[in-house]
């Protein structure tokens, strides 16, 4: 039996997402980041201007990235001079995450990138339709 690529919903949503990670991948690497690094520093930055400095956990749960991942990519981040990790005080095993000016200055430019890339790549969908077909996916009710 035959596979019918062009019938498979998973084997087209795998060459869309891998098209729309090269554009995401594109619009970044002028400045600096790659996409695992911008999301993690996007979320820092949206938590810290609501007043939010989380530990790793919580930026990696708001990220939906892996814990040890999420570390090592800070790591990196910090050594860019993107971001800072401080000693929780409350826990001194814990990091909480500060964004640096550097970083805080980046991240809206970068979202701006990664924005213009999805308005392109999902202009052929009504942008409701995209966004309860994507949520359906990626939070499937119980």
């Amino acid at each position: 039996m035959a596979l019918d690529t062009g019938r498979s919903p998973g084997f087209l949503l795998w060459h869309a997402t891998l098209r729309w990670q090269r554009d995401i991948a594109a619009a970044l690497a002028p400045l600096g980041l790659t996409h695992v690094q911008f999301v993690l520093l996007a979320c820092a930055w949206w938590l810290n201007t609501r007043g939010e400095h989380p530990n790793q956990l919580a930026l990696a749960r708001q990220a939906g990235t892996d814990v040890k991942m999420t570390s090592q990519v800070l790591r990196t981040l910090e050594q860019k001079g993107l971001v800072e990790r401080e000693v929780d005080p409350a826990d001194t095993r814990a990091k909480r995450l500060r964004v640096t000016g550097a970083g805080a200055a980046l991240a809206p430019r970068a979202i701006a990138a990664v924005e213009r890339v999805d308005a392109e790549f999902f202009q052929p969908v009504p942008v409701e339709e995209a966004i309860a077909l994507l949520g359906r996916l990626a939070h499937p009710e119980p």
